[in-house]
């Protein structure tokens, strides 16, 4: 994010020709909401140890719907990284998050697998993803 301060210029230039600019791990290290005042950015990227733990803590449940409808009021996409479990996804879609990435949807796949699913426009869930089981039993 220090090299973002300094090449905030250069950030507006690549949005102007429509690439989207996005804040990754939102919430957790260099993320600050600062970065929301200052840079012109299209969505957030909510951390995953706070998609992995909302079903099980009230605090992380608070933290994903508050960080939810910030993007809302600021007309940003937001997208839930690490989602594992059917019971995340409901809570996220009921939260107003329409974007999430994880095993759930599918294991990171190699360059082919990718381009099919781009072409797609939409990934359905895994039948029986491998890490949603060990999830769901820890």
């Amino acid at each position: 994010m220090e090299a973002t301060q300094r090449h905030g210029n250069t950030l507006e230039k690549l949005r102007q020709l429509g690439v989207k600019i996005a804040i990754d791990d939102f919430g957790t290290g260099y993320s600050s909401l600062k970065y929301l005042t200052i840079y012109s950015v299209n969505r957030l990227k909510l951390a995953p140890e706070f998609v992995f733990r909302v079903t099980v803590d009230y605090r992380n449940a608070a933290v994903v719907r508050a960080a939810i409808r910030l993007a809302a009021e600021l007309g940003l996409e937001v997208i839930a990284e690490g989602v594992e479990t059917d019971a995340q996804t409901r809570f996220l879609v009921g939260a107003g998050c329409e974007q999430g990435q994880g095993y759930y949807f599918s294991p990171p796949v190699d360059a082919a697998t990718a381009t099919q699913f781009l072409r797609a426009g939409r990934i359905e869930p895994a039948a029986a993803p491998a890490r949603q089981a060990r999830s769901s039993a820890a």
